[in-house]
């Protein structure tokens, strides 16, 4: 008869099955960005010489970064306050669009009449060029900083505003039954029924929105002049530093993905929700 070994833990693998998947895509990101180093240090060396290869990029990236929030005056700011002023744009323009866009894109999804009569404006306004609506806000406005703020206004709205009227026209009908059996206000029904279900499709809106924003933000910027990552960026160019150009297209790239990762942590909490 077969006896049995006491005293031997089963086995177990190093890796824990949870932990599989993010192990996986750690892996996978780490040789995409291998592969782009190699075809960027390929390009430089080979095909354009006139391009700083990644060690050189790299090397002013980390002089960058060390001080960040240096200020020699206004053409000698840190990489860390022209990150800031763009931020504080981009953040101003996108809530007064989000302001635009939420109580519109509500009306449009909650309202047919609505929706026929908006629904043509919308689809002739939002595929025009952003940089088109810099002439009109620094008409407006008097000055290039607050027109960058009108661009990124204008141009972000869109994306939150047909998430929204898509929310909220997709409400089921029982939802719409049920508020009326109870004899829900229309506040009622608003802030009870129909925010809660359009909230992912809301909060997708700002994700998309908020892109728009960040890469508007850049070209208006060059336009503008004076502060911000844009303004870095070209007057790097003039400077013949292809070096900060490249260092600052790496932070916009950084900072875009973690406003992006962050709205969508928020996203996953409200579907669990």
């Amino acid at each position: 008869m077969q006896g049995t070994i006491v005293g031997r833990k089963p086995f177990a693998p190093s890796v824990s099955v949870a932990a599989r998947p993010a192990l996986v895509q750690l892996r996978s990101a780490v040789l995409g960005f291998a592969l782009v180093l190699a075809l960027w240090y390929g390009l430089s060396r080979v095909f354009a010489p006139q391009l700083p290869d990644p060690v050189r990029t790299f090397g002013v990236f980390r002089e960058l970064v060390t001080h960040p929030f240096s200020d020699a005056g206004p053409n000698d700011k840190g990489i860390g306050l022209q990150l800031l002023a763009s931020l504080g744009r981009v953040f101003l323009g996108f809530s007064i669009g989000v302001a635009l866009a939420l109580p519109l894109g509500i009306l449009m999804g909650a309202s047919e009449s609505a929706r026929g009569l908006l629904n043509p404006v919308v689809q002739i306004l939002r595929p025009v060029s952003p940089m088109a609506w810099f002439p009109v806000g620094l008409a407006a406005l008097g000055s290039s900083p607050r027109a960058s703020v009108f661009v990124i206004a204008v141009t972000s709205l869109w994306p939150t505003l047909i998430s929204t009227a898509l929310g909220v026209g997709s409400v089921p009908l029982e939802y719409r039954h049920v508020a009326q059996v109870y004899g829900f206000s229309r506040w009622t029904y608003l802030t009870k029924v129909v925010v809660p279900h359009s909230l992912p499709y809301i909060v997708t809106g700002f994700r998309l929105g908020l892109g728009v924003a960040w890469m508007v933000i850049v070209a208006s910027e060059m336009l503008a002049g004076g502060t911000g990552i844009g303004f870095f960026i070209w007057d790097s160019w003039n400077a013949l530093s292809l070096e900060q150009v490249f260092s600052a297209i790496l932070l916009i790239g950084l900072v875009g993905w973690a406003m992006d990762a962050a709205l969508g942590a928020w996203l996953k909490h409200l579907k669990r929700w």
